[in-house]
């Protein structure tokens, strides 16, 4: 496979592309215990990249059972309040891209391979984020670009059925932009459940990076095909790919 034929790497935004000293965690951390969630740091941790709503079900459904009455009027009020926290930190704080990001996306435009950023924040984050490093300019309704934008797709959690570590969102990436074949695809991400989302697509790599919110320690133990200290170092083997053809 020649680096021509790679024709879509798919990233993972918080901890990836974009820089988080475990914000997004202390988001919710605090809407968790704000809202009565018993949740310990590292419970915490083990479900970041997973759609927050859906962790707030895991949390509230193993606190009062899994079919307590109560369980999604819970979910409801700490999902709420998340967004509430979450939103603000957003607004009012600067966001950067991850060391080596905007080298490893101006390559891949040079090399004719798209971008597509996946997530598990709902919309309206995600394009908080995006608006503030430039990324959503040009991008259509469908937050779809084209060659000339620096990403070419984007998916949050709440565009599809199942957020991670079900592969739909890199199923979404691939068909939005006419991607038929998974095996031209990368899948990279900081998380056990971007790693989960990418063993279960079947990508061609499915890269862990550890200078995110997980460390190579803890992510070892999940689904990978190598672990890289920041994803600029994708170039390096897009480059052995070619060198190999």
């Amino acid at each position: 496979m020649s680096v021509h034929q790679i024709e879509l790497v798919i990233l993972d935004m918080a901890g990836t592309t974009v820089t988080d000293q475990h914000e997004v965690e202390a988001c919710f951390a605090k809407a968790a215990r704000q809202t009565g969630i018993e949740a310990t740091d590292e419970e915490i941790l083990a479900v970041q990249g997973l759609a927050k709503r859906f962790v707030f079900q895991l949390f509230w459904r193993k606190q009062l059972g899994e079919n307590h009455p109560d369980v999604e009027s819970r979910v409801d009020e700490s999902y709420a309040v998340f967004k509430e926290v979450l939103e603000k930190h957003y607004r009012t704080q600067p966001v950067y891209p991850t060391v080596g990001c905007l080298e490893l996306f101006s390559y891949l435009k040079k090399n004719g391979i798209k971008v597509a950023l996946t997530t598990g924040f709902y919309r309206e984050v995600t394009d908080i984020i995006l608006g503030k490093l430039g990324w959503l300019e040009g991008l259509d309704a469908q937050r779809v670009g084209n060659e000339s934008t620096i990403i070419q797709a984007s998916i949050s959690s709440d565009e599809v059925p199942q957020g991670r570590p079900a592969p739909d969102m890199i199923y979404k990436a691939m068909r939005l932009l006419g991607v038929t074949d998974v095996k031209r695809v990368i899948n990279a991400g900081d998380t056990p459940s971007d790693l989960g989302s990418g063993k279960a697509a079947g990508v061609y790599l499915n890269l862990g990076v550890t200078n995110g919110t997980h460390t190579t320690e803890q992510l070892i133990g999940h689904p990978h095909d190598a672990l890289l200290g920041s994803i600029d170092e994708i170039i390096q083997i897009l480059e052995e790919i070619k060198v190999q053809n």
